[in-house]
């Protein structure tokens, strides 16, 4: 066999994988109709329309779009009247502005351990976190996998919890039979560069309440309520609002999403067997109440070994498989979280996350098996050259 990539032998791929984004003439129409129409920023019909259709997709009565998904959770939780000296319970396994978006409203984040086998918010943590102070929680549906909206909707409705959903990687997953983010009172959605829809940057609130529809376009807009003056404002809001180039191309992108979704799973399940096959990976579970997962990312677990996760990768990178990427530690290790107040549980699930998980990006998903296989033989490649590799990198050729 020829010597890894990572110690100078040749890899087994050089040609790219599928692109992302994926946009055709549909998003290049759409563009144009909004340059005409003459309006461009968030009064446009587009922003509208795609609002309107977005949240009928995901089961709820309302979209309020905003510039961001990290301002879709900040608004979510303004419009919840979630404030200075509330707790809000995150998992530690998300990107940082879960929790940072609490922090930007005045509250508390509380870390709750992840679910070793979904990598959700642990339900039975999230029960151990609470406090009388303890005013919400945002389960995030990480990689694509709805959390267990089961038990976190029973406990959260025992103690009067603000439930927002972060679903920023979970566009169409489906929690027996019911879309992400239609469950809490707010769904929280992202649309930036790397999401399985995309217009660079962009975000959604849905809610089915009427009212905190009416609170979250509000806090949106400049304080503004429905149906009143353009001066009239009513309540503190800033300007969050999603323009009508973005909407334009989301309405495209929400289009070809059914598709992709039916492909990202197809190929999941092939890579399922393959990856399993090979002794040393560990697909991901899939809970049989999840009837469609996102798949955002395709997580996977290294089985014990001495190769540590961070060469492996750089080892399958070398070989020419993109997209891979992991957390290098709990998001509550960041220094930002030294400066605010903030509360944890121990979290070994998630520091246990941290040492042996991966993910695949998604594009890798809307390949063909042709180019799933050349992944599986570089995982197969690594694995039986295991040794050399550490060899490298004790003598520093593997750096």
């Amino acid at each position: 066999m020829p010597s890894l990539a990572l110690l100078g032998g040749p890899p087994v791929r050089r040609k790219p994988f599928a692109a992302w984004p994926v946009f055709d003439d549909s998003e290049k129409q759409a563009v144009l109709d909004v340059l005409n129409s003459g309006v461009w920023g968030g009064y446009s019909p587009k922003v509208a329309e795609f609002e309107r259709r977005f949240a009928a997709f995901h089961e709820s009565r309302f979209g309020i779009s905003v510039a961001n998904g990290t301002l879709a959770l900040e608004a979510a939780l303004a419009a919840a009247g979630i404030g200075p000296g509330d707790e809000v319970v995150v998992p530690p396994i998300t990107f940082i502005a879960t929790a940072t978006a609490v922090l930007r409203v005045g509250a508390v984040p509380v870390f709750a351990d992840i679910d070793a086998a979904s990598y959700n918010l642990s339900p039975q943590r999230l029960a151990e976190a609470i406090t009388p102070k303890t005013r919400a929680v945002i389960p995030v549906h990480f990689a694509g996998h709805p959390a267990d909206m089961d038990a976190i909707l029973e406990i959260s409705a025992r103690h009067g919890l603000v439930v927002i959903e972060d679903a920023a990687h979970a566009h169409g997953a489906c929690w027996r039979g019911r879309k992400a983010g239609s469950f809490g009172h707010f769904g929280s959605f992202s649309f930036q560069q790397s999401k399985n829809m995309t217009a660079g940057e962009g975000g959604l609130v849905a809610t089915s309440d009427a009212e905190l529809a009416e609170r979250t376009r509000s806090v949106c807009n400049q304080g503004r309520r429905t149906g009143g003056a353009w001066y009239e404002h009513v309540r503190l809001g800033s300007n969050y609002r999603l323009t009508g180039w973005q909407a334009a191309v989301l309405l495209a992108q929400l289009e070809r999403l059914p598709a992709q979704l039916e492909k990202r799973a197809r190929n999941a399940s092939l890579l399922h067997s393959k990856l399993l096959s090979t002794g040393v990976l560990l697909p991901p579970a899939v809970d049989p109440r999840v009837n469609v997962h996102g798949y955002y990312l395709y997580t996977v677990r290294m089985r014990p070994s001495d190769l540590p996760r961070d060469l492996f990768l750089r080892a399958l990178a070398a070989e020419g498989i993109p997209g891979l990427g992991s957390y290098p530690h709990p998001i509550y290790t960041n220094k930002v979280f030294d400066g605010y107040p903030h509360r944890r549980g121990d979290c070994p699930e998630a520091e246990r996350f941290c040492r042996e998980c991966f993910w695949v990006s998604h594009e890798i998903l809307l390949a063909e098996e042709s180019d799933l296989a050349d992944f599986v033989r570089a995982v197969e490649k690594v694995r039986d050259q295991a040794g050399e590799l550490l060899a490298g990198a004790s003598h520093g050729s593997a750096s």
